[in-house]
């Protein structure tokens, strides 16, 4: 499957994933499971990919990365569906920050939904850094490379091969 073929009629959201906490391919591999079910077609799924720790605290574990596109059911909002993200961290063990980019089980960042954007104290559309992360980019390429985020006007893919960046990302495992 692949980016044109989530339910035109409605908005595509598209959700990084990241855990270097505990078991992280266990994690982002539930946590998949679990977002297809806010979904009434089949999400699209990257690859796992291992990447080094962007402004984390010193000796923060590598991380697990993984980008889902989904389509939006009716009545969802980015609020909405904020709400659930944040929810299902919780589940996995998600604590309230300490500090700043700390080590955590899951991490799920809502990137993009659809053509809306959002200047909110608790959400930001498209995403502030998604445009500037590897660990987002190589990812979200595999599944949507001709997908433009709101306030762009390069794909995804060309953002990915423009980026100047140390952070280290290697596919780690295909997950289909």
């Amino acid at each position: 499957m692949n980016l044109t073929e989530l339910q035109p009629a409605r908005e595509a959201a598209f959700i990084a994933l990241g855990s270097n906490l505990g078991e992280p391919r266990r994690f982002i591999r539930e946590a998949l499971a679990r977002l297809a079910a806010f979904s009434d077609s089949p999400i699209l799924v990257s690859s796992l990919w291992l990447s080094s720790p962007v402004d984390c605290p010193p000796d923060s574990p590598a991380f697990l990365n993984a980008v889902a596109g989904m389509s939006v059911r009716t009545g969802e909002t980015p609020e909405s569906l904020l709400i659930k993200l944040q929810a299902l961290e919780r589940e996995f063990g998600r604590r309230p920050k300490v500090r700043l980019n700390e080590p955590r089980p899951l991490d799920l960042d809502l990137i993009a939904f659809g053509a809306q954007t959002r200047q909110t104290a608790g959400l930001i559309l498209p995403h502030p850094r998604a445009c500037v992360r590897k660990f987002v980019l190589y990812p979200l390429s595999e599944i949507a490379p001709e997908l433009i985020l709101p306030g762009q006007t390069k794909t995804i893919l060309a953002l990915r091969n423009e980026l100047a960046s140390s952070e280290q990302v290697e596919r780690f495992e295909s997950l289909y």
